[in-house]
């Protein structure tokens, strides 16, 4: 199949143009808001299923069912793209298994000064330093009040929780709770991230002693017993993850996202950032896309090692093809979820990987996806 994006769109974006990526950002998620939207009469009942045709490839052998969810295929949306939920309704259209919203956080701020999101081509990276900017948990559940009133989506919706940045350390818990409390009826499963490295002090909520209270609280909030997940980075010590599993089992999590970016940028082949002059080492923010893929798979692995396979492990760090989503799948990852890689790789990429991931279970004689997860834990 032809790729428009990768052959014609992505070198006039990547090195044609100076355009800043926030800005091309905006643009895109208006696009796809306006693709969600129910009620485009004819021009919807063209573009619906030329999208599908386009972009989503379905097969029983990729079905995944975790959480007592059903996912028709395991790559899913990261958080970070779809903040305030604007296009919650196109993401099907678009292949994905399932996605996830946020980070979301109890008062709506703006963020960290801009400029603050960078491409890193020639390391097929981003550098990203947003801090959270969203409009707030009361406004992402107007909403999808709204969003699900007229047609729920079709694939499980994930909603990513944040601290505000105006909020104590001591007040975490709280803090996390209201966002909790107003989200619960729209979420299918709900991710606490303590771990972005673009709100300051953030990461120590990942110590047992600080995320305890906020897992015991949100918890307690959890009626329905809805999955409740912890996303972590790829930078912590094997035994800051050991205490993290612990807290899992013990507030009785449903699995853990492995992992947010990392602050690791020595070996990049970027020196410098042109848009600031400074070096890549002294900026502040996290880094996704490839540099990241190996620690992430290698935080995957421990997990699953760990644990027994016992813990479903979301895994997200460097998937660009469906050789990286394999990779992470036979480590002991039940789900995937891309954000960078689609970035770089364009729309399509969804279809290939899951093409690909189809011809990685006809090569291993395979009768489905679940059957990869952990695999090479067991040769």
């Amino acid at each position: 199949m032809k790729d428009p994006y990768r052959q014609l769109v992505r070198p006039l974006l990547f090195h044609g143009v100076t355009l800043d990526p926030e800005f091309l950002h905006h643009r895109t998620m208006n696009l796809l808001a306006w693709l969600g939207q129910p009620d485009q009469g004819a021009i919807a009942a063209q573009t619906v299923p030329w999208l599908q045709q386009q972009f989503c490839l379905t097969d029983p052998r990729l079905v995944q069912t975790c959480w007592g969810l059903d996912f028709a295929n395991p790559l899913g949306l990261a958080a970070g793209f779809d903040k305030d939920g604007l296009a919650a309704r196109a993401w099907p259209q678009l292949g994905f298994g399932f996605a996830e919203l946020g980070t979301v956080t109890r008062h709506a701020q703006p963020g960290n000064p801009q400029p603050r999101l960078f491409r890193l081509v020639k390391d097929e990276a981003v550098l990203n330093r947003m801090g959270f900017n969203n409009h707030g948990a009361a406004a992402l559940a107007d909403r999808l009040a709204s969003y699900w009133n007229t047609q729920r989506p079709t694939i499980p919706i994930g909603i990513n929780l944040g601290k505000s940045k105006v909020t104590e350390l001591a007040d975490a818990a709280e803090d996390y709770r209201f966002s909790f409390r107003q989200l619960y009826p729209y979420g299918d499963y709900f991710v606490v991230n303590v771990s972005s490295p673009n709100t300051p002090g953030l990461r120590s909520l990942q110590a047992a002693d600080q995320l305890g209270p906020i897992l015991a609280a949100l918890q307690e909030e959890n009626s329905d017993r809805k999955p409740l997940l912890v996303k972590i980075a790829p930078d912590l010590a094997w035994p800051d993850i050991d205490a993290v599993i612990e807290l899992a089992q013990a507030y009785g999590l449903a699995g853990i996202i492995a992992t947010n970016t990392t602050i690791a940028k020595e070996s990049l082949k970027t020196k410098t950032l042109l848009q600031t002059g400074n070096a890549v080492v002294d900026e502040a923010g996290g880094i996704s896309g490839a540099p990241l893929r190996s620690r992430s798979t290698e935080v995957i692995r421990y997990i699953y090692q760990r644990t027994g396979g016992t813990l479903p492990i979301v895994g997200v760090g460097g998937i660009f093809t469906a050789a990286d989503a394999w990779e992470k799948i036979i480590a002991g990852a039940t789900l995937l979820q891309v954000y960078t890689g689609w970035i770089y790789e364009g729309p399509w990429m969804v279809r290939r990987v899951l093409a690909g991931l189809l011809a990685k279970l006809e090569e291993h004689q395979l009768p489905s996806i679940t059957d990869a997860v952990g695999l090479s834990h067991k040769s």
